[in-house]
């Protein structure tokens, strides 16, 4: 979309550069595997553009953000929606009550991946798969040995990263874990001179934690999760 800043359309402008070697696609469509997760980006809303996204997406459902309404043609069946916000990291606050005393964590791997993708089914911090932990490090808490939090990265541009896969397990909410994983990857992020930034559903209560860490909302989109008709 021409004008626009990088994080206007962030996960074309993702497959486009820091990720652009995980890509499906070429110059109208791209998306990631769909081992590591749905999310797919077009440079605009052309016919020919969609036209590609449904050969590239075959049997499987990919996600698209806009800030433009939708145009989608016939030929797709829309799953899922909603409102996003996206937000970037502005400023660092100089206490954050709850994150004193971290409890122990450690980085996660690839045979957490199950356990990974267990936890996100059950509290759905959005579409995370076998794979989509090699679009960064994650890092998790366990309980004996269950996996109760995590957090870690996906979206990459230049000088930008995204902080997702924030998720804890209902049975250890209210200890902080979220804000202590969240600090830990906010930390990795800034120590490599890039810029924390995120995308929540704009009716998420989690959104004050995200402002209490320092991030502010940058742009509105709307989410279309979208599979081709059979």
């Amino acid at each position: 979309m021409p004008g626009q800043e990088p994080l206007d359309n962030p996960i074309w402008n993702t497959l486009s550069t820091e990720h652009a070697s995980l890509a499906l696609g070429d110059g109208r469509a791209r998306r990631y595997p769909a081992e590591i997760g749905p999310l797919s980006g077009i440079p605009d809303q052309s016919p020919e553009n969609y036209a590609r996204l449904r050969e590239l997406a075959g049997k499987h459902p990919v996600g698209l953000f806009s800030i433009e309404p939708y145009r989608i043609p016939s030929g797709w069946q829309r799953m899922r929606g909603g409102e996003l916000v996206q937000m970037i990291r502005t400023s660092a606050p100089a206490h954050l009550a709850g994150t004193n005393g971290r409890p122990a964590f450690r980085q996660l791997t690839a045979g957490d991946a199950p356990a990974m993708v267990a936890l996100a089914e059950l509290t759905e911090p959005g579409p995370f798969r076998l794979r989509t932990h090699e679009l960064g490090n994650f890092y998790g808490i366990f309980h004996s040995d269950t996996l109760v939090a995590m957090s870690g990265k996906r979206m990459h541009l230049p000088g930008l990263v995204e902080l997702s896969g924030v998720c804890t397990h209902p049975d250890a909410r209210g200890r902080g874990y979220a804000a202590h994983l969240m600090s830990v990857v906010i930390d990795e992020i800034e120590s490599e001179g890039k810029t924390p930034f995120l995308h929540a559903f704009a009716d998420n209560p989690a959104i004050r934690l995200y402002e209490r860490l320092g991030f502010r909302i940058r742009q509105r989109f709307e989410l279309a999760i979208i599979k081709p008709d059979a």
